[in-house]
């Protein structure tokens, strides 16, 4: 069984920095491949970074170069660092985990079987 916990949002003002994280439960963290998407209200979900088993991180553009993923496989947890943030980055934030099946298509959602609960950031002044 496996539980994502996402952490670390909240309300910011433009321009400001967050770093997100999501807390894994369950065996073999190692063998996951991970990701963070976002979904703003009326929007439909969108990923935003990915990373696999052997740490390639591979990035939508949906947020250009503002967004840093990165993976710790001792500590079971994979971070979103979103930087020069702006109120269209106001959504919830997810992160979702898969075996190796999310690797030919890893910044789809529907490529994740394992979802948090989200994480909500606003960006506002």
């Amino acid at each position: 069984q496996v539980t994502l916990v996402e952490s670390g949002g909240g309300s910011v003002q433009p321009g400001g920095r967050l770093m997100l994280s999501c807390q894994f439960s369950g065996y073999s963290f190692s063998e996951y491949y991970l990701a963070w998407f976002r979904q703003a209200p009326g929007k439909e979900r969108e990923a935003i970074a990915a990373i696999s088993t052997g740490y390639v991180a591979k990035y939508s553009g949906s947020v250009g170069d503002r967004a840093t993923i990165t993976r710790d496989n001792i500590n079971k947890h994979v971070d979103l660092t979103l930087s020069t943030l702006e109120p269209e980055d106001t959504a919830m934030y997810y992160c979702a985990a898969d075996g190796r099946a999310a690797a030919g298509s890893p910044l789809t959602a529907t490529s994740y079987s394992y979802w948090g609960q989200g994480t909500q950031v606003t960006v506002s002044s």
